[in-house]
């Protein structure tokens, strides 16, 4: 049936204007999308070729040369060496494993090798090289560049690395380097883009980690085409950055090889101080590791080693170590009587061998007492009661306050890893830390160094340099940064009168130069050398009252972690002070018999600038000194070498 006419004009028209709008619609899309490419093409030209030309062209890292590390004379303590290493890209080996099994008969690598290699492919992009092994031999290095036609992807590099060439001397003081783990990233606000460079090293301990921020330097870049792959074309252009900057410490390497060889033998640790400029010359703790082990990268063997020793390689007794500090710590109780006027030095107190107060009785080192004891007598012979008498009066807060104006319980600032702040204990301190009152026999036992009273061998070395020098002396371990001298601290006095610095300073010559002292048996004869200390026992242990009535155990019949801790704090020419030592034998017994004789012989030793000479001591000690000192195991030195420097 035909339409009418009019039904068929009505959809013409209907049919006309939709195309009109579509034609339209696509005419309009075609105007933008025009505009659009004309906007790309010409006004955001130089946007869009930027983009194109980071797309083509790389900016790489390239890791700086770490600073090195010198002693006070220039002698290095921490390098770079050059390493040679060989490293495998996945994307060119193909079959990875083959490859590897093929490089094993070139140079030796483990299974463990192997394994880390194969993982680490995995990981990184096929283009990314992996590192196989490093610190290879010329000869390995050798052996793999002529074979590399047959091992597809291998190819050697060089590269430096960190070494440490005077050994275990100053692993606890240097510290070491090693990979950046997460947990490092992880302590960082804004983590340098260094770090996340595979394989880079920072500082885990010591000056290497406290510096890091010195040493590591500026990190250069590389300029570098690629292809769409992201495959390196070419280099285009470098930028070799800025290196570390180079740091010169306070230790003198000679010093600190002579103490640690003294220290051979003992878990125990010594600080010898400028009484003058408060460099430190040396920081020993016995035993030691090879850093070097750690850069490396150590193995389960000599890990386990390390940790399972008794006498504990790993910690730094030197600073971090805090212990009793038995009658080291007599100084400070009688410098807080005496500045509080409550003893004078002639004031006496009769010691029957032990005190009764608060229903206890607290004993005396020497069983039958010593009888009327001043302050300086006190001193001499060390007399525990004399001590307990005056504490009573003086006061905790008062000997605590005493004690932090000398050096303890103060953290001092030097750029090693966890130097400790020691306790010095006050009435306060114990109810807040513990939520208990505090008796009197606490204030007794502290008056002793026994208690809670706890310092590190550093902060006794500085306690017995400000008594010698009556100054506010402060440690100070570097010495230039980049040939750039380090500003030498200027110290205050003490605010302690100087009459009673100077009974102080008697009675410890005392010790050493009196027949009745303490450290007698440890003096030095040379009267331009004339030695003054102070000997100090710890117990780590109680003595019951059922031990006692039988006979108190000596030291050398307990197990050696029951023994008592030995110490002596010194300094010398007695008349004119220049250095400071302080020594900690952990379980070593008698400060006296065991910490003295070390304190002697390294004052000795930086006071003379080589091997203690044997006129110093005793006639009747020389030939044992003699052999002793042919038996010590120093490092030998270049022809024509001899001792440190007294700078």
């Amino acid at each position: 049936m035909r339409r009418p006419v009019k039904d068929t004009d009505d959809s013409a028209r209907r049919i006309g204007r939709r195309a009109l709008v579509l034609g339209g619609a696509q005419m309009a899309f075609a105007g933008l999308l025009a505009w659009q490419m004309r906007k790309m093409q010409i006004e955001e030209a130089d946007k869009f070729r930027l983009l194109a030309e980071e797309n083509r062209i790389n900016l790489r890292l390239l890791p700086p040369a770490r600073g090195l590390i010198f002693d006070r004379n220039g002698v290095p303590i921490a390098e770079n060496d050059q390493n040679y290493r060989v490293v495998i890209v996945r994307e060119d080996a193909g079959d990875v494993a083959a490859v590897l099994d093929r490089l094993r008969r070139i140079i030796p690598l483990s299974d463990e090798d192997i394994a880390r290699t194969l993982a680490e492919t995995q990981r990184r992009v096929r283009f990314v090289p992996v590192t196989v092994a490093d610190r290879l031999s010329w000869e390995d290095l050798s052996r793999v560049a002529v074979n590399t036609p047959a091992l597809p992807g291998v190819r050697v590099e060089v590269g430096l690395s960190r070494t440490y060439p005077l050994g275990s001397d100053f692993a606890h003081i240097v510290g070491y380097v090693g990979p950046v783990s997460d947990y490092d990233l992880s302590k960082l606000d804004d983590p340098d883009p260094l770090l996340q460079i595979p394989g880079f090293q920072i500082g885990k301990s010591g000056v290497e980690a406290r510096m890091e921020d010195v040493l590591r330097g500026r990190a250069g870049t590389s300029q570098i085409e690629v292809n769409a792959a992201g495959r390196v074309m070419r280099e285009l252009s470098r930028d070799e950055g800025v290196a570390g900057r180079n740091v010169q410490l306070t230790i003198d390497e000679s010093l600190q090889n002579y103490v640690q060889a003294r220290l051979a033998g003992e878990s125990a640790a010594t600080v010898v101080m400028d009484v003058e400029t408060g460099d430190l010359k040396a920081i020993a703790s016995a035993p030691t590791f090879d850093p070097n082990l750690f850069v490396r990268g150590i193995s389960v063997a000599d890990y386990r080693a390390l940790t399972e020793n008794k006498y504990r390689p790993l910690a730094n007794k030197s600073v971090q170590g805090v212990y009793p500090p038995g009658s080291t710590f007599k100084m400070v109780t009688a410098l807080a009587a005496l500045e509080a006027g409550i003893v004078g030095p002639e004031d006496t107190f009769w010691c029957p061998g032990y005190l009764q107060t608060a229903g206890r009785r607290f004993h005396c080192w020497k069983r039958g007492g010593h009888g009327h004891m001043n302050m300086h007598d006190s001193l001499v012979q060390s007399c525990d009661v004399y001590y307990y008498e005056v504490a009573q009066r003086v006061g905790i807060d008062r000997i605590s306050a005493m004690a932090n104006k000398l050096g303890l319980g103060v953290r001092h600032d030097i750029p090693m890893s966890a130097v400790a702040e020691g306790l010095t204990p006050t009435l306060d301190w114990k109810q807040q830390r513990r939520g208990e009152s505090w008796v009197i026999g606490d204030t007794i036992n502290a008056s002793i160094g026994q208690g809670f009273v706890l310092a590190s061998p550093l902060q006794l070395a500085v306690m017995t340099a400000r008594l010698a020098a009556g100054t506010d002396i402060a440690p100070r371990l570097v010495r230039a940064i980049d040939g750039v001298p380090q500003e030498v601290r200027r110290t205050g006095a003490l605010d302690l009168d100087p009459a009673n610095l100077r009974a102080i300073r008697r009675a410890m010559s005392a010790v050493s130069n009196s027949r009745r002292g303490t450290g007698y048996r440890s003096r030095i004869v040379d009267e331009t050398m004339l030695m003054a200390g102070k000997s100090g026992t710890s117990q780590v242990r109680n003595i019951t009252a059922a031990e006692r009535a039988r006979g108190v155990f000596r030291n050398e019949d307990l197990p050696w972690e029951r023994r008592d801790h030995a110490l002596f704090v010194s300094y010398a020419p007695a008349d004119r002070p220049r250095f400071a030592v302080a020594v900690v034998v952990e379980h070593g017994g008698g400060g006296s018999a065991a910490a003295a004789p070390i304190a002697r012989d390294v004052l000795l030793r930086v006071l003379n600038g080589d091997l203690p000479p044997l006129e110093a001591y005793p006639a009747s000690q020389r030939e044992n000194i003699e052999q002793q000192q042919r038996s010590l195991p120093l490092r030998q030195r270049a022809p024509g070498q001899t001792g440190s420097s007294r700078a």
